[in-house]
């Protein structure tokens, strides 16, 4: 029988946290917090800086849809693929000692986010029933967040040398991986309550039933781009203080972890319903964040929000896949961060061919109208169902 929330679920969902936070916060959504200092040492302009943001957009891809077809049966080694491939790719970009290595690495090291993801949802779906499920399925996925922070702080403490801060995260992510393997381990005792993962490939009605999230996710992904890829840049280019801008990105990474307290209440929504009201605020902050970089408080406050809604509505794929159909809840998890993260790809590399010639407010604002677009389309959606459900005369 699962247990809710014993000694080792606890360890699981703790471990599972920090994987998270290491291969998202710490390795592949840092890039865009170091990328001035790196972009200073190694000499390279924010065209390239787009490119292997876009690159590692579709790696991390490559990685997720390796965890959509291996989640089911091998999550706990998908787990040692992620740590490894995030932590020695992260540790290699902090040798790299020419633009094309550093890139590579980059590259590398983002498909272990990709990796993690399912692995992690599958893990604590084996452990946990219930309503406790959706409320550590949230935990986890919060670990972006704490992980942004952790980001944040090294960046305070060590910037501009950006190479030990990257040395650190290679060496966390290794650890946690090794931690979450460790709790992971078969003891005999799992069952899977009759709702087994069937298959690795769900049937086509399945697939047919995610387009709207699917098509959702994208223009996410493609307008959350600009603030990963560009914000704290947008932020140096406006004449804020080196130091000011990390604390934006350690509030940003405050806002993400902040979604582990307000699970319970966006856990009791329907995901549709709380996936159009994360990501209206995303949009909101994605304008304010391009249009005001100057004003420190009114950045800040929008780092906060972006931190809080993109981390919710991630939280909310989970649950609008898991609503769909419980059995293939890991495989829908891959599917839709697969096409998220594609729509990041897309956005990184629009935004570096933007930002040169048409600056950083035409650039957020058009992102932030992508994030709109993405927030009113179930809204659309769910009021044309009920229209067509009423009798006409």
């Amino acid at each position: 029988m699962k247990r809710s929330f014993s000694l080792r679920t606890r360890i699981l969902v703790v471990g599972g946290l920090g994987l998270v936070a290491s291969t998202y916060g710490l390795v592949r959504l840092a890039y865009g917090l170091f990328l001035p200092d790196v972009q200073r040492d190694l000499g390279f302009g924010a065209d390239v800086g787009g490119a292997v943001s876009s690159a590692a957009s579709v790696l991390y891809c490559a990685g997720a849809v390796a965890g959509f077809l291996l989640a089911g049966r091998t999550a706990r080694w998908l787990v040692v693929a992620a740590a490894l491939t995030a932590g020695a790719g992260a540790i290699v970009m902090a040798a790299s000692p020419t633009t094309p290595v550093f890139g590579a690495s980059a590259v590398i090291a983002s498909a272990g986010a990709g990796l993690a993801s399912p692995a992690m949802v599958q893990l604590v779906a084996g452990l946990v029933d219930g309503a406790a499920r959706d409320r550590a399925q949230a935990v986890v996925n919060s670990g972006t967040g704490p992980g942004l922070v952790a980001a944040g702080l090294l960046a305070l403490v060590l910037l501009p040398d950006w190479r030990t801060a990257w040395t650190v995260a290679g060496v966390l992510t290794l650890l946690v991986g090794a931690v979450v393997f460790l709790a992971a381990r078969p003891t005999g005792t799992e069952v899977t309550s009759g709702r087994p993962e069937r298959a690795a490939l769900p049937d086509r009605s399945w697939f047919g039933a995610h387009v709207v999230p699917v098509v959702v996710a994208l223009l996410f992904g493609a307008g959350s781009a600009a603030v990963w890829t560009y914000g704290r840049s947008a932020l140096v280019g406006a004449g804020v203080p080196s130091a000011s801008t990390v604390v934006a990105w350690i509030v940003l990474g405050v806002g993400g972890a902040s979604v582990a307290v307000t699970a319970r209440w966006t856990s009791g929504m329907p995901a549709a319903r709380t996936w159009s009201l994360t990501t209206t605020l995303a949009a909101v902050a994605v304008l304010a964040l391009g249009l005001l970089p100057h004003l420190v408080v009114a950045a800040l406050v929008a780092c906060a929000l972006f931190g809080w809604a993109y981390t919710a509505a991630t939280g909310a794929l989970i649950a609008w896949t898991t609503e769909t159909d419980e059995q293939h809840a890991a495989a829908g998890t891959a599917l839709l961060f697969v096409v998220l993260v594609a729509g990041q790809a897309l956005g990184a590399a629009a935004a570096g061919a933007l930002v040169g010639p048409a600056g950083t407010a035409t650039t957020f604002t058009v992102a932030a109208a992508a994030v709109a677009v993405a927030a009113v389309v179930p809204l659309l959606v769910a009021r044309r169902g009920l229209r067509s459900a009423v009798p006409t005369r």
